[in-house]
């Protein structure tokens, strides 16, 4: 197993900062610095990360449904809730895939499986997440037009999405917005780019996982099959990218 791979699957950090320790040279194989991204780990061998043995853990899979008011982190300086104040002991050591800010609710995905992150997350693969978005403005279709074709929210950071209205009156607009991309407060800038405001927004979906069953604050396990329909789910994206 490669390097990279063998310490995503510890469940510490993603692929992308795995590599980012080894060719920081804090990974040590068998008390030797190793900077080859490709190097193969054997059975026998022993890995470090700062000078601390790691070991591939047993992967945990779960769905969690993020209530407003808290945070999508570990721990927080200035002592807001976060989401492991909901969370029990035995899943402290979960990682979320991916972020929702304070103001944001519903689904997260939390997991141990370093490479399922990478996936997940990672910009290339280009995985779908859903959200209801309420808006405190009636919207157009030229809106909806503009939002699909991508809008500059910072510098060099053109965001996009896809739109459908689900309800709409003089003065709100409910939608379902498609993103494949994770930029910071991503949806909240582009309305607010259109004049808008978002006044709800709720995660319902990621990749093949939806918040369907699940109360606020509370967290259940995959079952094996959503594991499966999930990991099928991102090995057909890789290979429609690779085609």
């Amino acid at each position: 197993m490669r390097i990279n791979k063998y310490i995503a699957q510890t469940g510490i950090v993603s692929r992308r900062k795995a590599d980012e320790l080894i060719i920081s040279g804090r990974v040590k194989v068998n008390g030797k610095i190793v900077t080859l991204l490709g190097y193969e780990i054997r059975t026998k061998d022993k890995v470090a990360v700062d000078d601390k043995l790691v070991y591939i853990k047993k992967y945990s899979y779960y769905r969690f449904y993020k209530p407003t008011g808290c945070i999508t982190t570990k721990e927080d300086e200035k002592n807001r809730k976060t989401i492991y104040d909901y969370l029990p002991e035995e899943l402290q050591d979960l990682k979320p895939v991916g972020r929702l800010d304070k103001d944001s609710s519903g689904l997260i995905i939390l997991t141990n499986d370093g490479d399922l992150i990478y996936d997940l997350t990672h910009p290339s693969i280009k995985v779908s997440k859903v959200y209801k978005v309420a808006v405190n403005a009636k919207i157009n279709y030229k809106e909806l037009e503009i939002l699909a074709k991508g809008i500059e929210i910072e510098k060099g950071k053109i965001a996009y999405c896809d739109s459908e209205i689900l309800e709409t009156n003089s003065s709100s607009t409910l939608l379902e917005i498609t993103l494949y991309q994770g930029l910071n407060r991503q949806i909240r800038k582009m309305f607010e780019y259109l004049g808008h405001k978002v006044i709800s927004l709720k995660r319902i979906r990621h990749a093949t996982i939806d918040v369907i069953g699940l109360k606020r604050g509370e967290v259940k396990q995959l079952k094996p099959k959503q594991i499966k329909e999930l990991k099928s789910y991102i090995e057909k994206i890789k290979e429609e990218n690779d085609a």
